[in-house]
């Protein structure tokens, strides 16, 4: 059983079922659960960072009470916090630095088009993790 769980977390429906997953797993096996919001600057975005940098508190506040309100009484040891990079690499990047055991990642369908150009998390995660994920669709 985990011991401590990551859930990526993007504010999508699928994302809020694999944080509620996440909830049971964590209650099941006594195991802490880390909800990591990941935002992306664009090529070269030093403005759009230092702006992303100053409001980084609010928005962590927002992620919280967010969070809360999905499961006001969550039965396990939460804690929510936001990092900046790319999706995939930043969870990985996570996982590695805080001991984490296992993934909870939400899976949105996209067409061909789409997860060509712009690839998909849920994916690189399952390709890349030495941890054990769970994709909730």
């Amino acid at each position: 059983m985990p011991n401590h769980i990551l859930v990526g977390y993007d504010g999508s429906e699928t994302a809020r079922r694999a944080y509620l997953f996440a909830l049971d797993l964590g209650v099941c096996s006594k195991a802490r659960i880390t909800l990591l919001s990941v935002y992306q600057l664009e090529n070269g975005a030093d403005t759009a960072g230092l702006v992303m940098t100053e409001n980084s508190g609010k928005r962590l506040d927002e992620l919280r009470a967010e969070v809360a309100a999905l499961a006001p009484s969550p039965g396990a040891e939460v804690t929510v916090d936001l990092v900046q990079g790319s999706p995939g690499d930043a969870l990985l990047s996570y996982v590695e630095k805080h001991g984490i055991d296992h993934i909870v990642i939400g899976h949105t369908e996209r067409g061909a088009l789409a997860r060509w150009l712009v690839g998909s998390t849920s994916t690189d995660v399952l390709a890349r993790a030495h941890v054990p994920v769970t994709v909730v669709r």
